[in-house]
């Protein structure tokens, strides 16, 4: 099953800059093939629902074991359908097709 998943993984008490561990975490991501799209507060994730699951686990590993974070705080919203495909890219566009109207 696909899933479509709006991530924000906050680790505490690592200062006010989380650039390095987002980027850490997209690397893994993407590099699981997932297709991702970052935005200012998180990260929308595309794919399988184990393979996205388990890219998750991966980063807060990865956030744990090699960069030394102690605790993690996640938020995840997700969302499936199973009546068609639809891309989070997808779901903006309709948006703006009615924007475009007068």
């Amino acid at each position: 099953m696909n899933v479509m998943v709006d991530l924000c993984i906050v680790p505490l008490g690592e200062g006010t800059s989380l650039s390095k561990y987002i980027a850490e975490c997209t690397r893994i991501l993407r590099g699981n093939g997932l297709k991702t799209t970052l935005h200012g507060f998180g990260t929308i994730i595309e794919g399988d629902w184990d393979e996205v699951f388990d890219s998750i686990k991966q980063c807060h590993l990865a956030l744990h074991n090699e960069l030394g974070v102690e605790r993690i705080t996640t938020t995840i919203k997700l969302g499936t359908r199973t009546d068609k495909a639809q891309s989070a890219e997808d779901k903006v566009n309709a948006v703006e097709r009615l924007l475009s109207k007068p």
